[in-house]
């Protein structure tokens, strides 16, 4: 049996390669701690000229990993958020303690509400592992859209921004 196994392995060695890699990609998602350079998650305000921001219905915050949504005015004019008022080129940092779903009365937003739901870290394993394809799934949907003239008329430090950013800068 032993032969046999190995006579198939070597036969069909790429597969049994690309099989291995996955299956340690798999592991290493599943068991690697979630890290990362910044606990803030950039909400942007640009100004807009009387049309309304569009949103995802959710914002997601992980305590311990991305549990500061940070609100950037770059309009003219302020923006209300909840109880706050964020004067045109303003920034506020607004961090998360405590696990839970939060509403925010925001009136420059499509729907005028924005939730904010606070989860606790993932421990390792399977929970660890949907919550890193969650994440990724969120990056990939809102990649900005701009075109290299575009891109090059963005200022390089505005450039290094986390997830949310592009979402308001249609």
């Amino acid at each position: 049996m032993s032969a046999a196994l190995s006579s198939s392995l070597q036969r069909h060695w790429p597969l049994t390669t690309l099989a291995a890699l996955c299956s340690l990609t798999l592991l290493l998602g599943m068991l690697a701690p979630l890290r990362g350079g910044s606990h803030e998650l950039l909400l942007a305000f640009p100004s807009t000229t009387g049309g309304q921001l569009t949103l995802p219905s959710e914002i997601r915050l992980t305590r311990g990993v991305r549990d500061v949504l940070l609100l950037r005015n770059d309009g003219r004019a302020p923006v209300v958020f909840g109880p706050l008022k964020i004067g045109p080129g303003r920034e506020l940092r607004l961090p998360f303690g405590e696990a839970g779903l939060y509403t925010y009365a925001c009136p420059p937003v499509a729907g005028k509400v924005v939730r904010v739901r606070v989860v606790d870290a993932p421990g390792p394993g399977w929970g660890r592992l949907r919550w890193r394809l969650d994440d990724l799934r969120q990056w990939v949907r809102y990649l900005p859209l701009r075109s290299p003239e575009e891109q090059e008329a963005v200022p390089s430090g505005r450039n290094r921004t986390p997830a949310m950013a592009p979402i308001l800068s249609s």
